[in-house]
C-alpha cells in the first residue's frame, strides 16, 4: 500500500522484463503480484509527473495483468471504455517508456488510440461506447477467423447511459461470441448512482476450493442480463489473479454473448484515492506550476447557483455525473432534494431537465461542453421547440490538455443554429454573474459557456443587457469583436496598435446594431473565439454582413478545421493561432492584402 506519490522512480525488475504482452504469460503467479506492485508504484510516479487520470487505472492493475496472460493480442481485441481505466494497459503493450509523455504533443493519448498502438483495437473518451464498438468489430470478423475473442471492458458507471443499453439489447438479439466484463467499482467521478448500481451484487462470491466454475450456482442466478440472454458469472474480485485467471479461462472456452462482473476498488493500493477516489479520479502534475489564484469559473457558477437557490425554491441543479468538477458540490449539500445526479445519462439529463421545466421548476443542467454535444437531439427536440424555460452551463468550453475527446470546441456552433436559444460567452467574473441572471430569468432556453480554470480578468464595463455588445476600447481602422473568454489576448493586442475592442458577449442574438456601427467607421472587422471556425460566432457576424451588403472586409480568427493534438491549453491555443502575437500576425497580413486590393 502507498501512502504517497513516490518521488523517486521505483525499482521495477519485473515490469523491466516486459517488453510487449507476450512476456506475460511466461511469468508466474507470483511474478504476476509482483508486476501488479510495480505497476501501481510506476503508474504513481508517472501520473505524479504528468497529471492524468488516476483511480481507474489503479483499480484494473490485476484485471489488466489477466488479461494479457490469458488472451493473444495479436489476433483478441480488447476495448477498453472511456480509456480512464488504459493506463495499465498502455503501460503492458509496449508504452512504458513513453509515460512521461502521456498528454503532451506526439507522446502518449490519455485514452485509446488506434494511431498510436495497433494492441487499441478502438478509440474511446467519451463513456459507454466499448459494447457497440466490440460489438462492431465482432461482426466484422469473418466467420472463418471467429475463434479470436472480442471484449469490452466497461465500468458500472458507463453502464448507466443508454448507449451502453442499446448495445447490450442489440447483441443479445445477434448472440454474437462476446466477452463484456463489467469493472465495477461503485463509482463513475463520484459514487455511482441509480438503480444499475443497486441492482448488481455488492460482494465477490466465494471462490470453490477447485475453482470450478460450474460448480458455483450462484453465478446462474437470474438476473437482468441473464433474462436478456447473456450468459453471466460473478461478481468476482477483481484485485485476486487467481480468480480472474481462471474466470477468463473458463470465458476464453465459452461462446456467445458473456458478462463477467468484477468487483474492484478504484484507486486500489494508494490510501489517498482509496479514502477519496473522487478527489484522486485525476490529478495534477505535483512540480509547481504557472497556475491563476483565484476562484474558477465553475465556483463562481456553484456560488451563484446557491445564492439563488436560497431566494427561488424552483431551482433545481442537474448534472451527469459530473457534481465536483462543474461547482455542484455545495450546491448537493445544501439543497438535497432539489440536487439530481443523474448518472452518466447526457440525453436523459437534458429531457429530465425539459420535464422538470415543463412542469413548473427551474432547471439548471451544469455539463461539460463536450457531453453537451451527446445531447443535442434533445436540446433542439425536447428543449428548444417546446421554448422551455431551462439553462445550461456548459463548462470546459475550449481547449483542454487531454485533447480533442475532450476539448469544447463546437458547442457555439451546433448551439447557435437551434431557435428560441440564447447562447451567451463571458469574459469575465462579473460577466459570468450577470449571464446567470439573466439566463435565470429569460423566458426560454440559455447557454453560458466557458473555460476551465479561473478568468482572466475583471472587467467592470458596462453592464449586461440581451443581445447587446460592449465597446471596451475606441480606436482606429480595425476593431476587434472578442467572443468569450480570449479577451485577454484581445485586449493586449488592441492596446498595442490602437485597434477598437468590442466584447460581443452573445453569439445569439448578436449584436447586429455594433456590428453595423464597427463597420462604418473601421477598415477591418475581426472576429475571436476559442471555438471551431465552422459555423461559429465569426459565422453569426458574417451572416450579419452579407444581410445588410456590408463592404467592410472581415476575418475570423477561431480554431481551425481539424483537431487539435494534446498538450497543455496554452501549447493548444499556440496550434491553434490563439495567441496575441499570432493574432496579431493576422491582422497584419489581412491588413496588406486589404491594401493591396486597393
Amino acid at each position: 500500500m502507498f501512502q504517497e506519490i513516490p518521488k523517486e522512480k521505483p525499482q521495477t525488475p519485473v515490469l523491466d522484463l516486459i517488453k510487449s504482452p507476450r512476456d506475460i504469460k511466461t511469468l508466474s503467479p507470483s511474478e504476476l503480484e509482483t508486476l501488479a506492485d510495480e505497476i501501481r508504484g510506476f503508474l504513481l510516479y508517472t501520473i505524479g509527473k504528468t497529471g492524468g487520470h488516476l483511480g481507474a487505472g489503479l483499480g484494473v492493475v490485476e484485471l489488466t495483468i489477466s488479461l494479457l496472460k490469458v488472451f493473444n493480442l495479436e489476433k483478441d481485441k480488447i476495448v477498453w471504455d472511456v480509456g480512464h481505466q488504459s493506463y495499465p494497459y498502455k503501460i503492458l503493450t509496449g508504452r512504458k517508456d513513453y509515460m512521461h509523455l502521456l498528454r503532451k504533443p506526439n507522446g502518449i493519448a490519455p485514452f485509446p488510440s488506434i494511431e498510436e498502438s495497433r494492441y487499441d483495437s478502438f478509440g474511446t473518451g467519451h463513456s459507454s461506447t466499448s459494447i457497440s464498438a466490440a460489438l462492431g468489430l465482432r461482426l466484422a470478423t469473418s466467420k472463418d477467423t471467429e475463434e479470436n475473442s472480442i471484449i469490452s471492458v466497461i465500468g458500472d458507471g458507463a453502464l448507466t447511459a443508454g448507449i451502453a443499453f442499446e448495445a447490450l439489447n442489440h447483441a443479445a438479439n445477434l448472440k454474437p461470441n462476446l466477452l463484456i466484463i463489467i469493472n465495477d467499482n461503485a463509482m463513475s467521478i463520484s459514487k455511482n448512482v441509480g438503480g444499475i448500481t443497486n441492482y448488481l451484487p455488492d460482494k465477490p462470491i466465494a471462490p470453490g476450493q477447485d475453482n470450478d466454475w460450474s460448480k458455483k450456482s450462484e453465478n446462474f442466478s437470474k438476473n437482468f442480463f441473464t433474462e436478456m440472454g447473456f450468459k453471466y458469472k460473478g461478481p468476482i474480485d477483481g484485485h485476486n489473479i487467481l480468480e480472474l485467471l481462471n474466470a477468463l479461462e473458463s470465458e476464453k472456452s465459452d461462446t456467445g454473448p458473456r458478462i463477467l462482473h468484477v468487483k474492484t476498488v478504484k484507486g486500489k493500493g494508494y490510501k489517498p484515492s482509496e479514502l477519496d477516489p473522487t478527489r484522486s479520479h485525476a490529478i495534477s502534475k505535483i512540480e509547481p506550476k504557472d497556475a491563476k489564484e483565484g476562484k474558477t469559473w465553475s465556483h463562481i457558477f456553484g456560488e451563484w447557483l446557491c445564492s439563488k437557490a436560497s431566494t427561488c425554491p424552483k431551482i433545481v441543479g442537474i448534472t451527469p455525473a459530473m457534481k465536483e468538477g462543474s461547482g455542484l458540490s455545495e450546491f448537493a449539500e445544501k439543497f438535497p432534494k432539489r440536487f439530481f445526479d443523474v448518472g452518466i445519462a447526457e440525453q436523459h439529463a437534458v429531457t429530465f431537465a425539459a420535464g422538470l421545466a415543463a412542469g413548473g421548476l427551474l432547471p439548471v443542467v451544469a455539463i461539460y461542453s463536450t457531453f453537451l454535444q451527446r445531447a443535442f437531439d434533445q436540446l433542439i427536440h425536447d428543449v428548444a421547440i417546446q421554448n422551455l424555460k431551462v439553462m445550461f452551463v456548459a463548462d470546459r468550453a475550449g481547449l483542454v490538455e487531454d485533447g480533442p475527446t475532450h476539448s469544447g470546441v463546437f458547442d457555439i456552433s451546433f448551439s447557435r443554429i437551434v431557435p428560441n436559444i440564447i447562447v451567451m460567452v463571458p469574459s469575465s467574473e462579473s460577466t459570468l454573474k450577470e449571464m446567470l441572471d439573466l439566463g435565470y430569468s429569460h423566458d426560454g432556453p440559455s447557454i453560458v459557456r466557458y473555460p476551465r480554470g479561473v478568468p482572466e480578468n475583471e472587467s467592470k464595463e458596462a453592464k449586461v443587457e440581451l443581445g447587446k455588445g460592449a465597446l471596451l476600447i475606441e480606436g482606429k481602422k480595425v476593431a476587434i469583436l472578442n467572443f468569450g473568454a480570449l479577451i485577454n489576448e484581445a485586449r493586449e493586442a488592441a492596446n498595442l496598435e490602437n485597434y477598437s475592442l468590442a466584447d460581443m458577449r452573445f453569439v445569439k442574438p448578436v449584436d447586429q446594431e455594433l456590428i453595423k456601427k464597427l463597420s462604418s467607421t473601421h477598415d477591418l472587422l475581426v472576429t475571436l473565439e476559442e471555438n471551431t471556425l465552422l459555423g461559429g460566432a465569426g459565422s453569426a457576424v458574417l451572416e450579419v454582413i452579407s444581410s445588410n451588403e456590408i463592404k467592410t472586409k472581415t476575418m475570423s480568427i477561431a480554431i481551425p478545421d481539424n483537431f487539435i493534438q494534446q498538450d497543455s491549453p496554452n501549447k493548444m491555443r499556440e496550434a491553434s493561432g490563439l495567441t496575441r502575437d499570432q493574432i496579431l500576425g493576422a491582422i497584419r497580413s489581412k491588413l496588406t492584402e486589404v491594401s493591396n486590393l486597393c
